[in-house]
C-alpha cells in the first residue's frame, strides 16, 4: 500500500504582517508630525496676536483691519523678532505684568512712538524700551540731549514703580567710529548705557542693584547695515524690564551706595557734560 505524500499549504499572504507593521509605524509617525505641527501653530498663533497687539498699540493699523498690505509691515516685524530671537520665555503671571506696564509705557510715551523714537514691545527677556539714537543722543556722543530729558526722567519714574530688575543695553550700527572720547563702537555703546543707569539711580532713585549695564556695539541689529535707514534703527539704547530675578540677588545696601563708583570714566564725563 502506498503512502500518501502531504503536500504543505504555502500561506502566499504572509507579506500582509509585515506590511501591517509598516502601516502601523507610519501611523505612529504621522501622528507624532500631526502633534508636532499643532504645538507649532500654537507658538505662531503666540506670535501672531503679539505683533498685531503692538502694531495696534502703536497706532500703526486698526484692529481687525482688513488692509492687504499689513501683510508686509507684519511680516517686517516677524522678521525683527526671529533676528532678535524673540521666543518668548517668560512666567504667565510676570507676562500680564508686563503687558500691563507695555500699554501703560505705550500712553506715556505715545507723542515719541508716534515720531518713531521710541518702541516698546515684549521680548524674550522682558519689556523692552528701545531708545533710538536720532531722539536721545548726538552722533557719536553719550550726553542726552537736552529735550530728551524730560523722557528719560518720565521713563526712571515709571521704572522706580516697577518690582523687576532692568538692564541697560547700548548699540550700534556696524560704522567705525574713533574720535577724542570713544575709540571704538564698543565703548560708545557701553557709555550711552552707562549714563542712562546712572541718571536712573541718581535722579530717579532705582536701586543700584536691580539695574544692568551693557554694551553691544553693533554685533546685535535689529535690521540690516545695507541701509542708512537700518543703521539708525541699529543705533539705540534698549532699557529691558525682566521678570526674572537674573541680577544678583545678593547685593547689599552698601553694593548699592558704590555701584556709581564704577562707572567708566568715559560715561562719568560724558554724563557730567549733561546740560542742566
Amino acid at each position: 500500500m502506498s503512502r500518501k505524500r502531504k503536500h504543505e499549504h504555502v500561506n502566499h499572504e504572509r507579506w500582509l504582517i509585515s506590511y501591517a507593521d509598516f502601516i502601523t509605524l507610519l501611523f505612529a509617525l504621522f501622528v507624532v508630525l500631526f502633534a508636532t505641527s499643532q504645538s507649532d501653530r500654537a507658538k505662531v498663533k503666540e506670535v501672531e496676536f503679539s505683533i498685531r497687539t503692538a502694531f495696534q498699540s502703536m497706532g500703526i493699523f486698526p484692529a481687525a483691519s482688513k488692509d492687504p498690505n499689513l501683510g508686509n509691515v507684519a511680516g517686517t516685524a516677524a522678521a525683527e523678532a526671529v533676528m532678535m530671537g524673540d521666543d518668548l520665555d517668560i512666567p504667565p503671571k510676570a507676562l500680564a505684568d508686563l503687558k500691563k506696564m507695555q500699554r501703560r509705557m505705550n500712553q506715556l510715551l505715545a507723542p515719541e512712538i508716534a515720531h518713531g523714537t521710541v518702541s516698546v514691545r515684549i521680548g524674550r527677556d522682558g519689556l523692552i524700551i528701545s531708545l533710538r539714537e536720532a531722539g536721545f543722543f548726538e552722533s557719536a556722543s553719550a550726553t542726552p540731549k537736552p529735550a530728551s530729558l524730560s523722557t528719560l526722567n518720565a521713563i526712571g519714574h515709571a521704572l522706580a514703580a516697577t518690582p523687576y530688575n532692568i538692564r541697560v543695553e547700548g548699540h550700534t550700527d556696524n560704522v567705525p567710529i574713533h574720535n577724542d572720547q570713544f575709540a571704538s563702537n564698543w565703548e560708545l555703546s557701553t557709555a550711552r548705557a552707562v549714563v542712562l543707569t546712572r541718571l536712573f539711580i541718581e535722579k530717579d532713585r532705582i536701586g543700584a542693584s536691580r539695574l544692568a549695564a551693557a554694551g553691544y556695539a553693533e554685533y546685535h541689529p535689529v535690521a540690516s547695515n545695507a541701509t542708512e535707514q537700518g543703521r539708525s534703527r541699529n543705533r539705540r539704547v534698549d532699557i529691558i524690564i525682566l521678570p526674572k530675578r537674573s541680577l544678583t540677588q545678593t547685593a547689599s545696601a552698601n553694593q548699592d551706595e558704590a555701584a556709581p563708583k564704577f562707572l567708566s570714566k568715559a560715561a562719568s564725563a560724558a554724563f557730567s557734560a549733561r546740560p542742566q
